[in-house]
């Protein structure tokens, strides 16, 4: 089966087929999560938590995102791999989000590019789309702006606030956005937003009215214990069972148990 295309995401909301994405940092994570069949691999700068140890995701350069999603690029043979835009690659002009977006296809062998933010970055979008950069908006909790939001917050409680999320979104749909990320909305929000547009919602604790949903793959796997959001559902503790296999080999080493003859060259 070949790549996961835009029109094939087009074609799943239109038949009311639910889209499927995951995060993935590096070649073996992305090579179980293309086999398993996920649509869309992102390369999230949710790395700068889940990998790099870091309190948010600021911190992240385009250096490192480049190394991350090349890495995640060489496993997917099916999922559509989208690399994530990290803070200050985009936001000083519209010639740095180009130039920026770009380095993920160009370099990192990307097919598109997530971008954070509503119509204070709609000019930048109109942009990349015309240089043939495709982009995944991501509007509602936006992580790069947490100093601005407060932390991470809920957005979209008010009615002023969610007449402003659904003008972005549609903002963001008409600048050329194929996708959009809905994180940490009121779930009806997300089901007005998404029967409004014709592009496919991508949702992350905004419910199941979304056209797909999207989860941290540390996340899901139990693998990150800083904290653990509301919207996650752990589908494994593999933390334990590494823990476990780690302290077997450590009370065999000590042990002598192991290495045993079959372990070991004659």
């Amino acid at each position: 089966m070949g790549k996961v295309t835009i029109n094939e995401l087009w074609k799943k909301k239109a038949e009311g087929r639910k889209i499927t994405m995951l995060t993935a940092y590096d070649y073996p994570f992305a090579k179980i999560v293309d086999e398993a069949g996920v649509d869309i691999i992102l390369v999230g700068d949710s790395l700068a938590m889940v990998v790099q140890g870091l309190n948010n995701t600021l911190p992240v350069t385009m250096d490192e995102m480049i190394y991350h999603t090349k890495m995640v690029s060489r496993a997917a043979e099916r999922a559509m791999v989208v690399g994530d835009m990290p803070f200050m690659s985009y936001q000083s002009s519209v010639e740095e989000a180009v130039r920026n977006g770009g380095r993920f296809l160009k370099e990192a062998g990307a097919e598109a590019v997530k971008m954070e933010g509503g119509r204070e970055v709609v000019e930048k979008v109109e942009a990349m789309v015309k240089a043939d950069i495709p982009v995944m908006a991501h509007i509602g909790l936006t992580p790069q702006a947490i100093h601005r939001m407060g932390g991470f917050k809920v957005q979209g409680r008010t009615e002023e606030a969610q007449k402003r999320l659904i003008e972005d979104a549609k903002m963001l749909q008409d600048a050329g956005a194929f996708s959009i990320v809905l994180e940490a909305i009121p779930m009806s929000l997300a089901k007005r937003i998404t029967e409004e547009l014709s592009i496919p919602t991508i949702g992350i604790g905004a419910g199941p009215h979304c056209d797909g949903q999207v989860l941290v793959i540390h996340d899901l796997l139990g693998l990150f214990e800083r904290f653990i959001p509301k919207f996650v559902k752990r589908y494994a503790n593999l933390k334990e069972e590494a823990l476990g296999a780690i302290k077997s080999f450590i009370k065999e080493v000590e042990k002598g148990e192991f290495p045993k003859e079959e372990h070991s060259f004659l």
